[in-house]
């Protein structure tokens, strides 16, 4: 993993985990990262900066993470909707996960940060990449993790063959 030639957005409304943040990504060598107070900012941030990895935080406002990861995604004008994304939090409970997950989050991390979570999460994005997957109501990252040894057949979900045909045409 070349992190020396990353580009990485920080979107978060404390300028001190921002500042937390890009100390971690110089020590790992990320020298080209750019900065944002909320979601709003984040999406033109984007318009002005081609970068390869997001870091946002779940709760800030007008625009929260999961709202700034849905426009990301499936936003008619969106700058990055293949952007992987790692989502930080204080609030790391299930139901955050899930709605993170169901935005489009490709990685969670709970606070406190350390270089190690950071680290982690980046190796999952850049070298263990999942696929992206469009259905009538998803757009993002293949939200399943592991294969199940038990699956018998081609099809993992019960609309997986229409979803795909929908995807040909």
């Amino acid at each position: 993993m070349r992190l020396d030639r990353l580009k990485v957005l920080i979107v978060d409304d404390n300028k001190h985990t921002r500042l937390l943040l890009a100390q971690i990504l110089r020590a790992l060598g990320i020298t080209q990262t750019f900065e944002a107070n909320d979601g709003v900012e984040g999406l033109a941030a984007l318009r002005n900066h081609a970068v390869d990895i997001i870091l946002t935080d779940l709760a800030m406002e007008p625009m929260n993470g999961i709202e700034f990861v849905r426009s990301l995604r499936t936003g008619p004008d969106s700058p990055g909707p293949m952007l992987p994304v790692i989502m930080i939090t204080g609030h790391a409970t299930m139901k955050r996960l899930q709605e993170a997950r169901d935005a489009g989050v490709n990685e969670f991390m709970g606070k406190p940060i350390t270089a190690r979570g950071v680290i982690e999460r980046l190796a999952q994005v850049v070298d263990h990449a999942r696929p992206f997957i469009r259905t009538d109501d998803y757009f993002g990252p293949d939200r399943r993790r592991r294969n199940d040894p038990s699956h018998e057949g081609p099809w993992r979900r019960t609309g997986d063959h229409r979803n795909v045909r929908a995807l040909e045409l």
